[in-house]
């Protein structure tokens, strides 16, 4: 199987990640009371601020609110300001064949990136018009073959699997059926490698980094509403929008940083039960 070779080689490989965007086809859409479209235009001048030389955007899921090709066109030309290489997969609020139809042509629905000796592979958790999120049997397929393919591989020796839902159940009460419904099946795949390193993701808006069967693992806030966390029903935090930025070393360890909007407040609807 061939991978993706970097257009730019550095040690270490700097990813950024932005999620959960939520964007509509019009700027002034607002989730929960707060405008998506101006939040990330906040996150984008923060990148802008603090990162150089990307090697590789991952937006990883939720990209619109509304599924509508309007919100997806929106967020490719907002991107197009990074002037980076970019990746993006669907989230449960997206609809993943309009997406790869808007990303024709522009390598964003790529589902392999291969960075120097990582291989950043990209799955597809969203099953459409659920909350929940599931990896089929296609995609089980897809990561096993790719992670095969890789263990023979001696230009690879590390990989970093990117998706939209926690793989590992979330941290409040009311989060207990949102998450990848087969997240048990998923770690089960992944041990036929011992190249894997990280699992990164977005889903439930908040900074998470810990370990799970000896891999670590990667939430990452949304660059709009955040999600409180250790709460029994559902709640906002207060904190403001981020991204992460990471840094991957040849040796395969990574260094891997939240930054959030400072300066700035935010209007929400912190007192609303859900959305």
């Amino acid at each position: 199987m061939a991978f993706m070779t970097a257009l730019i080689t550095q040690n270490p490989i700097k990813i950024t990640q932005i999620t959960d965007t939520h964007l509509y086809g019009t700027p002034s859409g607002t989730l929960l009371k707060m405008n998506t479209s101006d939040t990330l235009g906040h996150v984008l001048e923060l990148v802008k601020a603090n990162e150089d030389e990307i090697d590789l955007v991952l937006a990883t899921g939720d990209i619109a609110q509304d599924a509508s090709e309007k919100a997806y066109t929106n967020f490719l030309e907002i991107i197009a300001s990074l002037n980076s290489p970019f990746r993006w997969i669907p989230g449960n609020h997206d609809n993943a064949s309009v997406m790869d139809r808007i990303a024709e042509g522009t390598g964003a629905s790529e589902k392999t990136a291969q960075l120097n000796n990582w291989l950043i592979i990209l799955l597809d958790t969203s099953i459409l018009g659920q909350v929940h999120g599931k990896l089929a049997k296609t995609e089980i397929n897809f990561l096993t073959s790719v992670l095969r393919a890789a263990e023979k591989d001696d230009t690879i020796e590390h990989c970093l699997i990117t998706m939209h839902h926690n793989p590992v159940p979330g941290n409040s009460a009311w989060m207990k059926d949102i998450g990848l419904e087969n997240g048990e099946k998923f770690f089960e795949a992944i041990k036929i490698s011992k190249k894997v390193r990280c699992v990164l993701y977005g889903h439930i808006h908040q900074e998470l980094d810990f370990e799970h069967e000896g891999i670590r693992c990667l939430c990452t806030p949304s660059t709009c509403i955040q999600f409180k966390p250790k709460v029994t029903s559902f709640c906002l935090d207060r904190v403001n929008p981020g991204y992460r930025s990471l840094r991957l070393f040849a040796d395969g360890s990574i260094e891997s940083e939240v930054r959030r909007v400072s300066g700035e407040t935010f209007e929400a609807d912190y007192n609303s039960p859900g959305y």
